[in-house]
Order: C-alpha cells, then structure tokens, then sequence
C-alpha cells in the first residue's frame, strides 16, 4: 500500500481529527506541515488537478489575508496560485493525497468515504 500524503495544520482541529482518521486507520502516512513547508507552485497545480477545483475552490476564501489581498476580485488562475504559494495560511486543510488521487478531507466524513475508495 502506497504512501497518504497529508498538508496538515497542527492548531486546526479538522486537520488534526484528519490525522486521527489516518492514525486509526493504520494508515502509512507522510505529514506536510505546509504552513512551514510551502507547497511549491509545481505542487498546488498538481494537487489542483487531482481535486478537479480551480484554484480559488482550495483557498480559505473567509481568511482575513484574502480579503487583504482583495483575491476576491482577482480572476487570474496564476495570480490565485501564487498567492497560495505565498501565503500557504490561504489553503484550504487538511488536504490528503494517495496516488493521482486528493481530497480537501472537509467535513471528515469525506476522509473517511476516500479511503473506502483506496
């Protein structure tokens, strides 16, 4: 069995019951703290066409930073990715990877649906 990637927060309770999901279920699992780790431009786009979104669908469209940077009116893809490069606070968590697969594991219930799946 391959590999769970997960881009984990620590301090956001869904992503940490994420986690317990993954730890209950045995599951081998890589842990991205990507508050600290960055995804790379490269990274989000792959993960963006695992989720099949557009890049504003994995942004935390109700975090302070995004009104700030006024993303709200910004229609360009690139610019909506880089702004998640540089300021990872505006992706959406817990992510979870297995394989070409992803997920935004919100609510938990998905987490646990996806990995029915695997």
């Amino acid at each position: 069995m391959s590999e769970i990637t997960i881009w984990h927060n620590p301090k956001c309770s869904k992503s940490s019951e994420a986690m317990e999901i993954l730890k209950s279920g045995g599951y081998e699992t890589s842990v991205v703290k990507y508050l600290v780790d960055s995804p790379t431009e490269m990274q989000i786009r792959e993960v963006l066409k695992m989720l099949g979104v557009s890049a504003r669908e994995l942004m935390r469209t109700k975090e302070e930073l995004y009104t700030e940077l006024n993303l709200a009116d910004e229609l360009d893809e690139d610019k909506l990715i880089l702004a998640m490069v540089k300021h990872p606070k505006l992706i959406e968590r817990p992510v979870i990877i297995k394989g070409d697969r992803a997920i935004i594991g919100r609510p938990s219930e998905k987490i646990i649906k996806f990995l029915d799946e695997l």
